[in-house]
């Protein structure tokens, strides 16, 4: 990773320029092409750098509930579990804990009827007894900013 990529990271955890050519307005601020920005966004995914790009919404502001939820899934069965609940769009994280109850997501739905039809899918579709629902209570939102740019000496 050179320091234009660094930069780039930077950028990028800031959160993208709203408007119509993002990358065209990274590059400019770079002083690289756009197709370059492309593809050295690329080479950061497929290195590992980048796991997701996308944009985090206030769902509470949207109209819609989160609820955390927990399940107990067989290791062999885990992966295809795993690839089960990200198919559904209102889900935004998805972990892999060393507990009993290994798998922990996160889910914003409408409403109830749509929260219970989604649960009620996963067990179906995964074959898990049951899930368990931890109801938001309180939101604590903390920012996270790793500072590719600056120089660390051992």
């Amino acid at each position: 990773m050179d320091s234009t990529d660094k930069k780039l990271l930077n950028m990028m955890q800031r959160g993208l320029p709203i408007c119509e050519f993002p990358f065209e307005e990274i590059s400019k601020e770079l002083g690289i092409g756009t197709q370059e920005v492309i593809e050295r966004i690329e080479a950061l995914k497929v290195n590992g750098f980048i796991r997701r790009i996308g944009a985090v919404f206030n769902t509470k502001k949207m109209g819609y509930k989160s609820v955390l939820i927990a399940m107990a899934v067989p290791e062999e069965k885990v992966i295809e579990a795993a690839e089960v609940i990200n198919y559904y769009d209102g889900v935004t994280h998805n972990y892999l804990r060393d507990n009993h109850l290994n798998i922990w997501f996160t889910l914003s739905v409408r409403n109830n009827e749509e929260k219970m039809s989604i649960i009620n899918e996963i067990i179906e579709k995964t074959g898990v007894d049951k899930l368990y629902e931890f109801p938001a209570e309180k939101h604590f939102k903390q920012e996270v900013f790793f500072d590719m740019e600056r120089v660390v000496n051992d």
